[in-house]
């Protein structure tokens, strides 16, 4: 077999090759020239024979091609083509197309476009070996130079099976100038044949000679021929020599003998062709018995059939309905194609014979059509209409309690029913809500704390504990139940309280044994009871103390040098008397201007040698930093000129005539939002046209405002946008606090002078919510650094001991140390063992006083405090509870203030357990419009101030409008 290679050669410099095995000038009618395209795999050849076509002018008239293949069956593929490179466009191309069974040949004519001729049902793609032939031209192949086919004839396998288009009856092929066939290449089926398993055998271009002596090359007697014998011949020695001769004469007088055969067969065909009409006319003359030309019925199945008396013998009824065609062959008339009759989303499916359509789409409903013919699909429509599926009786698919729409084919779900609350698809739930005892999620000792948006958040009564859902009994009232609770959400504070009668809010327990530090004798487990152990909260049996300090080196954050304050400012683990660096900012103590806050840039505007950011006069030279009111306010530029009382000098009052203790600057113009129109610097005016801003503190020109709760999107969650939830937030207003801390604090000492007593000390615990106090002290104060306007204060007050009976309590709008309110309880009666400036004689029960000293800190002030009553220029009483009852030993108490310095609202009401015990009503005050929070003690140890807890709140609550009313009719 021919190596089976790609052709990539000039299909019009074949005739070239052909040129040089037959010697120019003779009669290409007579020479046969034969190349074997199978054979020709090198270009380089091409470029002489061109040259060789340009000069000589050889004269073909008749153009051959022959090939033997073989392709699987249904597999088709190009067999033979002529192609421009440049482009990839095709001159010539013959293809088998095998699953519809013809051979496909297409040429560019020659008025540039592509002309294709069809060959149906040439069986070629069947697995078996064929040869084809095809006269691709006849008359002047080549004229004026140029190379043109105007004829195609195909013969398979030795039959003829196209009908000659000759005399005009082909489209003129488009002619290939010489110059233009360095352009070209041949292609063959070759190697895509060989990929489908199939092959070509041969594939030879033949010019010159004629059909019969082409034919004797395939084996295919074609016709006559008499120069048949001479071109075999002629070819033969021209291809092998004078060695072969004998040999082609024996071949040429067997082929002679083929032909005689041929032409006997001929004779014969012709001669049985006659007989046969012969005997045809014989029955229709009735010489025969009649033999029915309808049985077998050659017509389609179902078709009826007439004998006739003309060829063939018979006649075919109309097809079928749903088929077409000549009665004989008939075929399903697709319906769907003509007159599409189902509904749009409806599949339309051809069935032999006739139709039907697919059921209606999802969301509508409808008849189901089918049928025969193309008149009844057009009369014939399938109508759908929508469902309506909110009206099915199950809301589509919504939940029952949200709003179904109804669309087109579909539904939507809308937001939950008014009254419902949820995901609209999942599941919409009763709207919980404060105001319906049903659809309430508190427990019955609980109380809505928020409600927004379907949200509800629960809080426990006072003496109780829990989530607020579920809620058990908090003797102590630290926020921990008694008993542990089954709330789902693992809520910490559902936790069993490990100090059942001793509040500690932090649950601290460093022996990890159940039992709180509070109340474990020895909190550390070392063996060492509390009492006697230099190390409470750290196990050491040894006791050693090096530095002969309170505290044992175990837990001394300076071991080798006395420090009982354990004062860390930086927490490190270092004490500050022993810290280098005790702000922590790299800059050692000596060289610090601040060395207990961090400042690493060392700024000093006053060159004072104290840094700004520790400096009580920043802007004014004051390097001892007295500050003897301890307000934060060095002396020397303390004008304590404050018109509009808030506890801010007019110089540094950020709102000078509007009360604003807490001096927030929202948008850090210097001026502050209680008298910024807006606060926020968003354009938008907070309250007055074209107001109000729907995010205040947040940045949002556009007030977008999605679900039009008159919140905008910006702040829907967080309000101050610092990023805390408002829910968990203690001022959602205030970008500045976010949970309650006590862990900063300033010491005041209120008796400074002289040695009666020595200063409190204050223990800080649970993250800044619980201060201990553990001395027999001088009256004394911790005060928190965060300043409120209207302010909402809680607190569990305990005594954990019991000896003495003496003060403790906590304060509020504290501005400086002369000027505050302070709720104090005293447990007897008695007279202060000091008696001047003057007797002061404290009475049993709780007490409010507003403290306006002329002095500040000192014996009078210390006096004043010990008295139960007013004392002029100091103290000023504003209530006292009537019952004249005092705390009791180791009992919790828990008090709540509300505080609208705004109006002067002050109102202090307290609890024992669950129990209300005393309530001041509503008290009106002006003293100080606002302050900072903190606590007192007055020569009282071992007090637990527990699950403290602040919350901005400017509401005036509604008990204040009687005397809104009243203050409104006073001349």
């Amino acid at each position: 077999m021919p190596p089976r290679t790609l052709l990539r050669s000039p299909l019009a410099l074949l005739p070239g090759l052909l040129a040089l095995l037959a010697p120019p000038g003779t009669n290409a009618r007579q020479d046969l020239q034969v190349i074997d395209l199978l054979t020709v795999t090198e270009p380089r050849h091409m470029a002489s024979v061109a040259s060789k076509i340009r000069t000589e002018q050889l004269s073909v008239n008749d153009i051959y091609l022959i090939s033997t293949f073989r392709l699987p069956p249904k597999q088709g593929g190009m067999l033979f083509g002529l192609h421009y490179k440049k482009d990839n466009s095709r001159w010539f191309e013959a293809s088998v197309v095998g699953k519809s069974n013809k051979v496909l040949i297409r040429y560019l004519r020659a008025d540039g476009k592509l002309h294709s001729l069809n060959l149906q049902n040439a069986n070629l793609a069947d697995g078996r070996l064929h040869t084809t032939t095809a006269l691709l031209a006849a008359g002047e192949a080549f004229k004026e130079g140029k190379l043109t086919m105007s004829k195609l004839r195909l013969y398979v396998d030795c039959k003829r099976k196209d009908v000659d288009s000759g005399s005009g009856g082909l489209p003129q092929m488009v002619p290939i100038d010489p110059d233009q066939v360095e352009a070209m290449e041949v292609r063959t089926g070759q190697k895509s044949y060989l990929r489908m398993q199939g092959f070509v055998e041969t594939l030879k271009l033949i010019l010159g000679g004629s059909l019969g002596r082409v034919g004797a090359l395939s084996e295919c007697p074609f016709q006559g021929d008499e120069s048949m014998q001479n071109t075999v011949s002629n070819v033969i020695n021209s291809l092998f020599g004078e060695q072969t001769k004998a040999l082609v004469k024996q071949l040429t007088l067997f082929n002679q003998i083929l032909m005689e055969l041929q032409e006997d067969m001929r004779d014969q065909v012709k001669e049985m062709s006659l007989i046969r009409n012969t005997i045809m006319e014989c029955q229709v003359c009735g010489f025969h018995e009649h033999r029915s030309r309808c049985n077998p019925n050659p017509c389609f199945s179902g078709v009826d059939c007439m004998e006739t008396y003309e060829y063939p013998g018979y006649r075919c009824g109309p097809c079928p309905p749903g088929f077409e065609g000549n009665g004989t062959h008939c075929a399903d008339i697709n319906e769907c194609a003509y007159n599409n009759p189902c509904f749009p989303g409806s599949k339309c499916l051809n069935t032999a014979p006739g139709f039907r359509c697919e059921p209606c789409p999802a969301g509508f409903k409808g008849n189901i059509i089918s049928g025969v013919g193309v008149d009844y699909a057009k009369a014939s429509k399938q109508v759908c209409t929508d469902i309506d599926e909110c009206n099915d009786g199950n809301n589509g698919g919504c939940d029952p309690n949200a709003i179904c729409t109804n669309t087109v084919g579909s539904y939507k779900c809308g937001p939950c029913k008014s009254g419902f609350v949820g995901n609209q698809t999942g599941s919409c739930t009763p709207q919980k809500t404060c105001q319906s005892p049903t659809h309430n999620p508190c427990h019955v000792n609980g109380y809505c704390l928020f409600e927004r948006n379907g949200d509800v958040s629960c809080a426990c009564h006072v003496g109780w504990a829990g989530n607020g859902n579920i809620c058990g009994r908090d003797t102590d009232i630290d926020g921990y139940p008694d008993e542990p609770l089954p709330c789902i959400d693992n809520h910490k504070h559902c936790a069993q309280d490990n100090c059942r009668f001793t509040p500690n809010s932090g649950q601290e327990d460093a022996d990890n044994d159940g039992i709180g530090d509070q109340c474990d004798d020895d909190a550390d487990g070392d063996g060492i009871k509390n009492v006697e152990d230099n190390c409470r909260l750290f196990p050491n049996k040894d006791q050693q103390n090096s530095d002969t300090d309170s505290f044992g080196d175990a837990c001394d954050n300076c071991p080798n040098v006395p420090n009982n304050d354990q004062e860390d400012t930086d927490g490190n683990g270092e004490g500050d008397a022993c810290d280098n660096d005790i702000d922590g900012d790299g800059i050692p103590n000596g060289l610090d201007n601040c060395p207990k806050v961090p400042n690493p840039l060392q700024t000093d505007r006053d060159e004072d040698g104290v840094g700004d950011a520790c400096d009580s006069c920043p802007e004014m030279s004051n390097p001892t930093q007295t500050d003897a009111d301890s307000d934060l306010v060095g002396d020397v530029c303390d004008t304590n000129q404050d018109r509009d009382g808030d506890g801010h000098q007019d110089s540094k009052d950020n709102c000078a005539e509007v009360p604003n203790s807490s001096q927030l600057d929202s948008d850090n113009d210097g001026l502050g939002d209680e008298c910024d129109n807006d606060d926020d610097n968003d354009g938008i005016p907070d309250y007055v046209p074209p107001g109000p801003d729907n995010c205040r503190l947040v940045a949002n020109p556009n007030q977008k405002d999605s679900d039009s709760d008159g919140i905008g999107d910006a702040c829907e969650e967080d309000f101050d946008n610092d990023t805390v939830a408002d829910p968990m937030d203690v001022c959602p207003e205030s970008s500045e606090v976010t949970l309650t801390d006590f862990r900063a604090y300033q010491t005041v000492i209120l008796d400074p002078e002289g040695d009666a007593q020595i200063d409190p000390n204050w223990v800080v615990l649970n993250q800044g919510m619980e201060i201990v106090q553990t001395m027999n002290s001088d009256p004394g104060l911790a005060v928190g650094y965060t300043a409120f306007n209207g302010v909402d204060f809680e607190g569990t007050f305990h005594v954990n001991t019991i000896t003495d009976d003496d003060y403790a309590g906590f304060i509020f709008a504290y501005q400086d140390s002369a000027s505050f309110y302070v709720v104090m309880w005293k447990q007897t009666e008695q007279a202060y063992w000091q008696g001047l400036p003057f007797r002061a004689m404290a009475e049993p029960g709780l007490q409010l006083k507003a403290v306006k000293s002329i002095t500040g800190p000192g014996e009078y002030l210390r006096n004043a405090l010990w008295h139960t009553g007013h004392t002029p220029d100091h103290v000023r009483l504003l209530w006292k509870d009537p019952r004249n009852v005092g705390w009791k030993d180791k009992t919790s108490y828990r008090w709540r203030l509300l505080h609208r310095p705004q109006v002067g609202y002050i109102r202090v009401l307290l609890y024992e357990g669950p129990q209300l015990v005393a309530d001041s009503g509503v008290v009106i005050d002006t003293t100080m419009r606002g302050g900072r929070l903190g606590v007192f003690c007055f020569s009282q140890e071992n007090i637990i101030w527990s699950n403290l807890q602040y919350r901005c709140n400017d509401t005036v609550p509604e008990d204040f409008e009687p005397f809104r009313r009243m203050l409104l009719e006073e001349p």
